[in-house]
C-alpha cells in the first residue's frame, strides 16, 4: 500500500503480471492506488508484449491489442480514486488475456502452415521423374511398389529439415 491515499500519483510504470498486486485482507480490496486522485497514466514495462504483438500473425490482431493495452490511459482520469488499482488489475488480465488467444491462434496457423509446407514438399518429391520405371512389373506389384514409393519420397523429401529451418521465424516468444 505504498501509494495508497498518494494525492500526487499521476503516472506509474508496471509490469504487465497477473497477481503483480495483492489483495489486502483487512480492507477487502485491492488498494494500492486507493484514493490516488491524479492517477491517470499507465505505462507498461519490459518489451516481451511488444515483441509479441508485432509478430502476430494478423494486422488486426496487432492493432486490437494496441488498443487494448492503450485503452486504460483512456478510462482510468474518469475512474473514482477508491476503484483506481481494481481498474488496473481488471485491464492487466484483459490484456493477458487477449494476448494468450492470439498467441493460440497464431500457433493454429502456424500449425495449419507446417503440415501445408510438409505436404507442398512431398508433392514436389513424388512429381519428380522416377528414374526406376514401374514398365514390365505386374500391376500387383506396381501398386505395392507405388505404395511404398510414396511412402519413402514422404521420408525423403526434406519437410523435415526445411520445417526445422523455418519454425523459429515463425514462433512468438
Amino acid at each position: 500500500n505504498a501509494f495508497c491515499g498518494c494525492d500526487r500519483l499521476q503516472r506509474i510504470a508496471t509490469p504487465l503480471k497477473i497477481d503483480l498486486f495483492p489483495f489486502d485482507p483487512e480492507w477487502h480490496e485491492y488498494n494500492q492506488f486507493k484514493g490516488c486522485d491524479q492517477l491517470t497514466t499507465v505505462d507498461l514495462l519490459g518489451g516481451a508484449h511488444n515483441k509479441t504483438i508485432t509478430l502476430l500473425h494478423m494486422e488486426s490482431w496487432r492493432t486490437e491489442m494496441i488498443e487494448e493495452i492503450n485503452r486504460i490511459n483512456q478510462f482510468l482520469p474518469n475512474t473514482p480514486a477508491h476503484e483506481k488499482t481494481a481498474a488496473i488489475i481488471q485491464w492487466m488480465d484483459s490484456v493477458i488475456d487477449k494476448i494468450d488467444h492470439y498467441k493460440a491462434e497464431h500457433h493454429r496457423y502456424v500449425k495449419e502452415a507446417v503440415t501445408l509446407l510438409e505436404l507442398a514438399l512431398w508433392k514436389a518429391k513424388l512429381d519428380e521423374k522416377d528414374k526406376n520405371s514401374a514398365e514390365g512389373r505386374t500391376k500387383t506389384a506396381n501398386i505395392i511398389d507405388a505404395e511404398s514409393v510414396r511412402k519413402e519420397k514422404r521420408i525423403t523429401c526434406g519437410a523435415d529439415t526445411v520445417i526445422k529451418n523455418i519454425l523459429p521465424f515463425l514462433q512468438l516468444e
